[in-house]
């Protein structure tokens, strides 16, 4: 009774429909989503599709509540840069992949990408979820698995690895010679961070363009205590119930098919 008290409630004050566990603000251009409660953590799942699709098609076909845009991947070639597990298996290696292991930049620098900064949803033995933002190639506690998990990168709170993950390469000098992802550049972005154990995501949209040192001011504004970037620009995606459904328009590539999705079942 108290639920159906509360989702009455819900629909009356907000015009946004409420589902348990899933709470979102909007302000300024920017989407702020709070996936709040223990359930939750069960529900969230990374997700890896056999061809490129978009944010939209993934969210009907696995009639998610909540689904956002997650890893990096290759448009052309239509594989997947970033490591994703998926129901406890590796569902994504880009270290098999064409699109990495035939550029001789990429293979320079494989360490940096293979170890780029990854979400996980992890079980220990206590039957207790929790969530991680960490470098793939750290490892979990004894007696505990990643369930679940999408690689992006770079970290971007409390600091921010662009060099280290190979998202800028500077020459002797120190000078600037390469951007990926358009890392200094004002474009959309999909963030996602931890604050006190909660998981935080932020879509940021074409209203409110950021580069990553403002996103990084952004959310320690917030609070937060660990934050990083999911796939942004023209990936950026975001579709909760029928409510919502947000892309990018910016450039040609706006509202494009993607490789891999976060869900909330």
């Amino acid at each position: 009774m108290k639920k159906i008290i509360f989702l009455l409630m819900c629909f009356l004050i907000t015009s946004v429909p409420c589902f348990a566990g899933i709470d979102i603000d909007y302000d300024d251009g920017i989407y702020h989503i709070v996936l709040t409660g223990e359930k939750i953590k069960k529900k969230i799942k990374f997700i890896s599709s056999e061809g490129l699709i978009t944010n939209k098609e993934a969210h009907q076909r696995t009639k998610a509540k909540l689904t956002i845009n997650a890893g990096y991947f290759d448009p052309k070639t239509e594989e997947s840069m970033s490591y994703i597990v998926s129901d406890r298996n590796t569902a994504e290696d880009p270290l098999m992949k064409k699109s990495i292991l035939t550029n001789p930049l990429l293979m320079r620098n494989l360490d940096k990408i293979l170890n780029r900064t990854e979400f996980r949803v992890v079980e220990c033995s206590n039957g207790k979820y929790h969530y991680e933002i960490v470098p793939h190639k750290s490892s979990v506690d004894f007696g505990c698995n990643v369930i679940t998990s999408a690689q992006g990168g770079p970290l971007i709170y409390p600091q921010l690895r662009l060099e280290e993950e190979f998202f800028i390469v500077k020459d002797a000098d120190g000078k600037i010679i390469r951007e990926s992802c358009s890392v200094l550049h004002k474009t959309s972005r999909t963030i996602i961070g931890l604050k006190d154990g909660v998981a935080h995501i932020l879509i940021i949209t074409d209203e409110h363009p950021m580069d990553m040192y403002e996103v990084q001011a952004y959310v320690k504004k917030l609070g937060w205590d660990r934050a990083m970037a999911f796939d942004g620009g023209s990936s950026t995606s975001m579709n909760y119930l029928k409510q919502y459904s947000i892309t990018s328009t910016i450039g040609d590539g706006g509202g494009r098919s993607l490789k891999s999705f976060m869900i909330v079942e």
